[in-house]
Formats: C-alpha cells, structure tokens, sequence
C-alpha cells in the first residue's frame, strides 16, 4: 500500500490499521507506524488506535492520544468517551475519570446511554458509589447494562443492602446479574440467601453454578459444594476450571482423595487439564491429602509452570514431612519470590529445625529479600527454641525500623520469645505497644511472667485481663495455675480453680487438674494429691502421676514414690524419666538391688536417658554443650576456666553433692564429674565470651539438678554475673548468691 499509495487512502488505510490492531502478534508500535501515515485521518481512525491502546493494557497512551486528538482539532464522537472512560477504569484512575466526565458533558454526550454506562462502571470499579448511584439516578435511560453495572459496583464493595435493593427493582433479572448476587451473598456468609436466589432462577448457566458452589465452598460446607457439583455435571452443565478448582478445593479440606481422583479424571476427559491454575489445585490437593508421589507426577509432567506451581509443589513436600525434598526443590528453583522463601523456613522451623531456620533467614537477607510477617514470626520462634536473643532482638529492630505492623500473632511470638529468654521488661514493652491484643497474647506474658519467678505480676496481668473485658479460656488458667504452683500459692491455686468453673464456666481438662496435683504435691500434699487423681472425671495421663512421683522424691515420700513410680513404668515403659526417678528414689532408700534391677529393665527395652544439653548464645552464634563435653573448640580454655571456677567455688564454701551421684547423674556425666554438666560448661563458656554486665543466658533440656543450682548461685556471687537459666520447668535468676526461685522449684 505504501508503494502503491493505497496508504494515502483514509478509508484503506483505516481497515488496514483496524486489521492490525485486531491482531495480538502484531505489536502495538507497529500500528502506531500505520497511524501516523495517515495524511487524512478521522474520528473513526482515532477511536481505532485508541482502542488498540486500551486493547493491549496502555490505558495512559490512549489518554494521551486523546490530548493529541483535541490538539488536532478532530472531533470526539459517541465511540470515543466510552473507551477513555474505560481507560480510567482499567487504570482505577478516578481523578481523570471525573476530568473525562467533564469533557463529556461540555460535549453533549451525557446523555448518551453508552456513555453513562461506562461513567457508572468507571465510578463502581473506582468505588465511589455516591457518584455512580447519582448518575444511575439521573439517567434518563436504563437499559440492562445500566442495571448491571451498579449492581455489579454495589456487588464489588459488598453492599448487600443495596445491591439487594437494586436486584429487586430490576425489570429484567439476567443470570448475570443473580450469579452476582449469588456471588456476594456467599463472600457475606448469607449462604440461606444464595441458594434461595438460585433455586428461584429459571435458566442456570455455569456461571450461577460456579457461583453457588463457590458459595458453599467459601462457608467451609465441602460436603454441600461437592454435592452441588454433582447436580451440575448430572445437567449436562459445561465445566470450566474455575468451578473444577473450587470443587478441588473442597476435596482438600475434607482429605477425600478419592473424590479428587475422580474429579481429576474428569477434568481429563473434558480435556482442560494442562491450564496451569487447575494444575496448582491438584498438586494442592494431592500433597494435602499425602499422595506426594502423585503431586509430583503432576509436577514433573507439567509443560508450564508458573512461581505458584513451584511454591505449590514446595509446600506439599513440607507438608507430608520431606524436608530434604522440599530443600532440593527449593535451591533448583529459577526464581524464589518472598512466598517462596518463607514456606522453606516455615517448613524448617515447624519440623524442628531451628538451625536450619535461621541459616536460611540470613541467606534470604542476603539475598535482598525482605520478609513477611509469617517469616518473621518462624524466625522468632526458632529463635525461642535455640535462645538466639541476639539474633531476636535484631529481628525486633528490624520490624521497629521498617514500621511493620505487629499484629497479634507477630507480638505474642515476640513476647514469648523475650519472656523464654529471661527479658520481662522487653515483652512487657512489647506487650504494652501492641495496639491490638489477642487472648493468645494475655497469655503468653501471664506464662511468661510466672516463668520467671514474678509470680505476682503475672496474677496481677490476670486481673489486668478480666477488668479489660478479655474473657479467659483454657489456656489462661493452665497458665494461671502455673504460677500458683511456682510458689506453692496453694489457696490462691484452689479459688482460680473454683472460679474457672463457677465464675468463667471453663470445664477444667487434664492438664488442669495436673497443675492442681503438682501444687499440691509440691506444697508436701502427697495425699490431697493423689486423692485429686482418683477423683478426676478424665483418665489422668502420664505427667500428671509423673508430676506426683517427682513429689513424691522431693518430699521424701519413698513407699508412694516407688508404688507410683512402678505404675507409671508399666504405663510407659520407653519413658527415660520415670526409671530414672525411680532408680533415683530407690537409691535415697540404699535398696541398690531395686536400683539394678531399674537399670536392668531400661537396658532389656531400650530405654537411654536423654542427655543433659544446655545451649548459649555468644556474639549472635549459638553453641550447644552436651555433659561431658570435648568437641567444642574452645574446650581448652572452657576446661581452664572450670578449674578456675572449682577454686573459686570452694572459696565461696562450694562442696559438691554427691549424694546425687545415682542413675540420673551417673548417666549425664557418664563418669565425668559433676563440674562436667552441661550448664557448668556453658556457664564457663559464658564467662569467656561475654563481658558484663551482659547476663550469661542458658537453656537447659532438663530441669537443673541441686547441685548445679548451688553453684550457679556461688559462681554469680563469685564473679559478679547475672546467670540466666531456663531449665525443663522455669526459669533460674541467678545473682550476687542467690535465685529468683527461692528455693521453690
């Protein structure tokens, strides 16, 4: 045409530049060439390339065309405002939304039907909803795309009361216009009302289908959104994958892989298949329900994948426990987006590898990834669990620094991070900045603060929580009567206890009833305590008799000690505590022979007790000790040091207790001496590695044996350290020769 001068044609050259336009593989620059060869162009040839802008999502080019179209003095016509309001709509521009609304009325077309349907759409979809019902109002001509269109504004902000009122007045009610509302009475939770609408409606296409199982699926009715779908392929209804992928959905949380199955040989059959959004759901489904082998068939026989395939994929594995799996595939991936990166560590840290967690969070910061809140709250629990402070506090600053919301689940993980790490004043800051407190978040600091000794505190957060209309639940009161028993408050144990049933109406569970027992049996009430037991309307479990024998040992109470202790063996026999405080009172009573025959027992079944490790944090790198220790690598200057806190020690008047010295001992040290234990040696690394007035904070596994407790309290006094210790019970405060505890643990 250019050789022939065919271009110079307006009216081939306008089916021309039309022609490209309506072709995808054609960019849009090219059309734009087209255009401007054009020596005579009009309205037509305008509206045409402006479409094409509109078409291949450049709404800001078509507007700016527009300007060049009243600079060149080529008049608008009824064509052109349609697509520049739609233009702002797609860019949710309202501000030139309402500019555009004003070049219309200067130009006549406002009263134009066209015209007012896409200024109302353009106002809906911007959700000004005054303005759109005002110029519904004015119209002076509805027709059913007017109806539509306010409707759908109203549907889109979820206005039931209005979209209802709308729908009613509507002279034509189309299947669009009920599969909307359906739609919307289902994202309200007005599921009664849907399928009123839906039964009502006289033609059902798949859209109000979709809609109403859609609707059952979102109100968590699986069982009704799987029989809806049923009804629907018995009608001979179309299916498409938006239906499919709800249906797949409800198959997931009801764990029915076999239905899944069967919805995936259908999509099979129907042939839609390959679409990549329905292939996620079935990966989703299938991981969910544990057939990974199938999800990763399904993976690896894709032929698209796109970042949701791959963090689907992710996901399964972690969820059916295959860490390894879920690592490879993670490092394999092209790209990690943040979704990405938080399930590997979400993975990592819900599986027990807190190491791992953190190792991957710093990579991620490397990387320049910036973390969710989900992330962030994985981390700090790993945290917790490894007593990473430093690393914690970071992480706490982080948060402060990019002004990131702390909602309740990130401020109580926080709150329970400071509080298992012995910094009251820190979760107590954090408690006190939280806008908004969760129940979970109550009781978090109300443990916490019980945790660490400052049992008055912590009771008085529980008034604090009543007088705040903060109804308590069953893990308030566990907590509750938590603090009681870490100092033997035995009355003050019993009216909680009363008022969980009377006042607040909480049905006490086992665990419960075993905080009552340890009170009592803590306070020297063997008796009282075992009459509690009997008298429990539940079977009582293994730790609530477990918290009765090690009474039982405390208080010297032999024959009920070793009647129980024999009991709770044969209820469990792999549990490594019970032979050991067995063995440990059998010992008190110089029957070696029953101390044997312990030993004895726990070698025929396999039973090995669990070693003493105590973790510290040194310069934000944790370091874990085992009793006897030797791979450290430090282990030169640690032992030097234990020397020099034995001389120290007996300057202080330290002697040790041997009279410890039986299975329990034996077995941690395994004939090491009892300077060997784990959280001497962390104390003593403490002292090399950190400076004061930094406390030396240290986690135990178990609960610290007497003589560890003696000379922690020696050594603070000694050298003038804070020592925090937090054992399998509570936590140990350790300064200038004495413990927060007193003595009471």
């Amino acid at each position: 045409m250019v050789l022939t001068g065919f271009i110079k044609d307006t009216f081939a050259a306008s089916r021309l530049l039309k022609f490209s336009t309506e072709l995808p593989f054609i960019h849009v620059d090219y059309s734009l060439y087209i255009f401007n060869l054009i020596e005579n162009s009009n309205g037509f040839i305008w509206n045409t390339m402006m479409r094409a802008y509109v078409q291949r999502n450049c709404p800001q080019k078509a507007l700016f065309m527009y300007k060049s179209m009243l600079e060149e003095n080529m008049g608008p016509d009824y064509y052109t405002y349609p697509l520049l309001v739609h233009a702002c709509a797609v860019r949710l521009s309202q501000i030139e939304g309402k500019q555009m609304h004003s070049h219309v009325f200067k130009m006549g077309f406002d009263l134009d039907v066209y015209v007012q349907n896409t200024l109302i759409n353009m106002y809906a979809v911007c959700e000004n909803m005054a303005d759109a019902r005002k110029l519904f109002d004015e119209s002076p001509c509805l027709d059913l795309v007017t109806w539509n269109s306010i409707l759908g504004g109203y549907v889109q902000t979820a206005n039931v009361e209005e979209a209802s009122y709308i729908y009613d007045r509507m002279p034509v009610k189309n299947t669009i216009a009920s599969s909307s509302m359906i739609a919307m009475f289902g994202k309200a939770g007005l599921v009664t009302k849907a399928c009123h609408l839906f039964d009502d409606m006289p033609e059902k296409d798949m859209a109000s289908w979709s809609a109403v199982i859609s609707c059952y699926e979102q109100n968590e009715m699986f069982n009704e959104a799987l029989a809806m779908f049923t009804k629907m392929n018995a009608s001979g209804i179309k299916l498409d994958e938006v239906v499919v992928i709800t249906v797949l959905s409800a198959c997931t949380n009801l764990l029915i892989v076999q239905t899944g199955k069967m919805v995936h040989g259908l999509v099979e059959k129907i042939g839609i298949e390959t679409y990549v959004n329905l292939q996620n759901a079935l990966i989703h489904m299938y991981s969910s329900c544990g057939e990974i082998m199938a999800a990763q068939n399904l993976f690896n026989a894709a032929h698209l994948l796109n970042q949701i395939t791959w963090n689907t994929m992710l996901s399964g594995y972690l969820r059916c426990g295959l860490v390894d799996n879920a690592k490879a595939l993670f490092d394999s991936m092209p790209e990690k987006d943040v979704i990405s990166w938080s399930a590997m560590i979400s993975g990592y840290a819900q599986h027990d590898c807190f190491s791992e967690t953190l190792a991957l969070f710093q990579e991620m910061q490397r990387f320049g990834v910036k973390p969710d809140e989900t992330t962030l709250v994985s981390v700090i629990s790993a945290c917790t669990h490894l007593a990473a402070l430093d690393l914690g506090k970071w992480i706490h600053a982080y948060i402060r620094k990019n002004s990131l919301k702390v909602n309740p689940i990130l401020g109580t993980t926080l709150i329970d991070m400071y509080v298992k790490c012995g910094c009251v004043d820190n979760a107590m800051e954090v408690f006190q900045g939280m806008p908004e407190k969760g129940i979970s978040t109550w009781n978090a600091l109300i443990l916490g603060l019980a945790m660490n000794g400052l049992v008055e505190k912590s009771l008085h957060m529980f008034s604090e929580m009543k007088s705040c209309e903060v109804a308590p639940n069953e893990i308030t009161f566990v907590a509750v009567l938590g603090a009681c028993r870490h100092m033997g408050l035995v009355e003050e144990g019993r009216r909680h206890f009363n008022s969980m049933i009377q006042e607040h109406k909480v049905e006490p569970n086992v665990k419960h009833y075993g905080c009552m027992v340890d009170l009592l049996g803590r306070a020297g009430m063997l008796k009282e305590a075992e009459e509690l037991i009997k008298s429990m309307p539940m079977t009582p479990d293994v730790s609530t008799w477990g918290a009765l024998l090690g009474a039982c040992k405390k208080h010297g109470n032999h024959e009920m000690g070793e009647r129980i202790g024999r009991m709770l063996i044969e209820l469990q026999p792999d549990h490594d505590g019970f032979h050991v405080l067995l063995s440990n009172i059998c010992a008190s009573r110089g029957n070696w022979n029953d101390v044997l025959d312990v030993r004895g027992t726990m070698m025929r079944r396999g039973v090995v007790k669990t070693p003493g490790c105590s973790i510290i944090e040194a310069n934000g790198i944790v370091h874990e000790f085992l009793a006897g220790d030797k791979t450290h690598p430090m282990i030169q200057e640690i032992e030097k040091k234990l020397d020099e806190m034995a001389t120290r020690l007996k300057m202080e008047g330290y002697a040790p207790e041997t009279n410890e010295v039986s299975l329990d001992i034996d077995e941690e040290e395994k004939e090491t001496a009892l300077l060997k234990h784990s959280e001497k040696l962390a104390i003593a690394f403490g002292l090399i590695s950190t400076s004061p007035p930094t406390p030396i904070r240290i986690m135990k596994n178990l609960r610290i044996c007497n003589d560890c407790h003696t000379a922690a309290k020696l050594i603070s006094k000694a050298y003038n350290r804070v020592i925090v210790v937090r054992d399998r019970h509570r936590f140990h405060h350790f300064n200038n020769g004495s413990c927060s505890c007193l003595e009471y643990w």
